[in-house]
């Protein structure tokens, strides 16, 4: 046997099994080549009969791609996604500062000012306090048919006039409004260099919160600046005296303290006295330019009360601060002295 299978390979030949067909090497003609991947139909064997293990080269596949992340997986899957607002709110820039100044500006108004109208109050009769008011809401009529015939209205602007004559005359000075009883039927309107700024287009501008003025906005206290100015630089005299100034401010404040106290209260009750006084200031100064314009106000919402205050219906502000010199009067602090509307 030895000696067989050593001639065999000298010949290059395998020992045939019996019904096995030749192999190419021993026939000399070139083996086929055949693919790697296909097994052969019938199992390998060694020289000694050994079934020998079939060896399968794998074919070469392209690389799978990883999935593509979803667009928009909040989407896909339903989820709610909140973007956090950072900085500022809109129109309020000065936020941080306004805040400071509006706890500050409380602070001093339940220590000095509401206790000090409050004995202006007891003190000062009704009938005089309100001789005080119609006396500094006369001063402000100039101003007032000044800006009514800027914004092209000679029709309130001739009324305006009318008006400051009677109760300058009939009036004394302006201590009685006899220009709204019959038979002239002249009731008083507020108007300002803020509201012609407004009437032509010129936005509010940043919200603030000064002391001595309250809220009003960037446009609000350059017209306010300008409405307090224009009458004593044209008259002069004693409405530029420091002693004329500075009573004014005390007794207007003072009046305005008094007539406001509800309103000041019911703003306090609310989850957030700073956001209810900026709104409330914003709504009714935009109430006061729709009606300018001759457009519908919209309805002034009252600031959100905490669930445990009680409902207080008297004291929202649907409605403009009552000053009858047209300034829209913040809610815990003096208003700067002057005579005309402060404007948004």
């Amino acid at each position: 046997m030895m000696i067989v299978l050593f001639a065999a390979a000298l010949a290059g030949t395998t020992p045939i099994d019996e019904g096995a067909a030749p192999t190419p090497a021993a026939s000399g003609v070139p083996a086929p080549v055949v693919a790697a991947a296909a097994p052969p139909e019938a199992p390998a064997r060694a020289p000694d009969g050994q079934v020998l293990p079939t060896i399968v080269l794998p074919t070469a596949t392209a690389p799978t791609a990883p999935p593509a992340p979803a667009a928009d997986a909040e989407a896909d899957d339903g989820g709610i996604v909140v973007n956090a607002r950072r900085g500022p709110p809109p129109g309020d820039p000065a936020i941080a500062v306004n805040k400071v100044t509006f706890a500050a500006t409380q602070a001093v108004d339940r220590a000095v000012i509401a206790p000090a109208a409050k004995v202006y109050g007891s003190v000062i009769p009704a009938p005089i306090r309100t001789g005080f008011r119609h006396f500094f809401t006369n001063l402000t009529e100039p101003v007032v048919a000044l800006n009514f015939l800027l914004q092209l209205k000679p029709g309130k602007a001739a009324e305006t006039l009318g008006r400051f004559a009677l109760n300058s005359t009939v009036g004394i000075g302006g201590v009685l409004d006899v220009a709204v009883a019959k038979p002239f039927k002249l009731p008083y309107r507020r108007n300002g260099f803020a509201n012609t700024f407004a009437y032509y287009g010129v936005g509010p501008g940043p919200f603030l919160f000064m002391p001595l003025v309250g809220p009003t906005t960037l446009r609000d206290v350059i017209g306010l600046g300008i409405d307090r100015a224009f009458l004593p630089a044209i008259v002069g005299g004693p409405l530029r005296s420091p002693y004329y100034v500075t009573g004014s401010f005390v007794v207007r404040s003072l009046n305005d303290r008094l007539d406001d106290d509800r309103r000041i209260q019911a703003m306090r009750k609310a989850g957030d006295p700073y956001l209810a006084t900026k709104e409330a200031y914003l709504a009714a100064r935009q109430a006061q330019i729709d009606e300018l314009k001759g457009r519908k106000p919209k309805p002034v919402q009252a600031p959100a009360a905490p669930l445990a205050a009680p409902a207080t219906p008297a004291a929202t502000p649907d409605a403009p601060a009552r000053a009858p010199d047209g300034q829209v009067l913040p809610p815990i602090v003096l208003p700067s002295p002057g005579s005309a509307p402060a404007t948004p």
